[in-house]
């Protein structure tokens, strides 16, 4: 991984009945799972991907 920021983002609502394009992002994310965390670098794409799902998200600074 890059030496440069990195963000915490866990999956804590269900991909159950949501649009493909949000399954999308947070498959895109490397999330599998509820509650799954995964460590993503703070680029400007990740970002796009995190705020088009950030009702099933939550994201903290790593």
């Amino acid at each position: 991984m890059a030496k440069g920021k990195q963000l915490k983002v866990t999956l804590v609502r269900s991909l159950a009945g949501r649009l493909h394009k949000h399954r999308s992002c947070v498959a895109g994310l490397g999330l599998r799972r509820m509650n799954h965390s995964v460590l993503v670098d703070d680029t400007p794409e990740n970002r796009g991907m995190i705020n088009k799902v950030a009702y099933m998200l939550e994201v903290e600074e790593a």
